[in-house]
């Protein structure tokens, strides 16, 4: 069973990320066309289950089937769509986690709403406190039960993601 456990920030995520996005850009080879640090970790201050998230974008998705075993030889587990499609999910660490690796085609809607949340909460301190906060109470209520702390985040999620896509959107030409 997965203990939920949401720590204060650590600067050495950045690190950790950069480690292991060098070792899958050599995987992925010409077909990417960029990585990104995704998810809570990436957000300076945020506090976050300590699983580095990455999102390489790539050409052709059907292309990273290939690499499973590749990936396989970094200590991933494949794991396909895993409920979003158009994705190639991997996962490191078994039940104690340490990266996540979410692969999107260029252009994907879920590749934008990544980068959206990313970056609106890296731009808006007082709605990522918000969301840290919200974690930290979810994970002290519900220590074993992955399910129940996921669920007590959606509804913050789902409707932070619709204003960050717009925010996002507007940003850019």
């Amino acid at each position: 069973m997965r203990k939920v456990e949401v720590v204060a920030f650590d600067a050495r995520w950045m690190d950790r990320y950069r480690e292991e996005a060098d070792q899958i850009e050599a995987v992925l080879g010409d077909n990417l066309v960029a990585i990104h640090h995704i998810g809570s970790t990436s957000v300076p201050g945020l506090p976050a289950k300590p699983i580095i998230d990455i999102m390489p974008v790539v050409k052709e998705i059907a292309a990273v089937d290939p690499c499973k075993e590749a990936m396989e030889t970094l200590g991933y587990e494949a794991k396909g769509e895993y409920g979003i499609p158009g994705r190639r999910f991997f996962r490191k660490g078994g039940d104690a986690r340490t990266h996540h690796v979410h692969v999107f085609e260029e252009g994907s809607p879920d590749a934008i709403r990544h980068l959206a949340f990313r970056d609106y909460l890296r731009e808006h301190p007082d709605v990522a406190k918000a969301y840290g906060t919200l974690k930290q109470d979810l994970a002290r209520k519900h220590p074993h039960d992955m399910d129940a702390y996921i669920e007590g985040k959606h509804h913050f999620i789902t409707e932070l993601e619709q204003k960050a896509v717009t925010w996002y959107n507007n940003l850019r030409p």
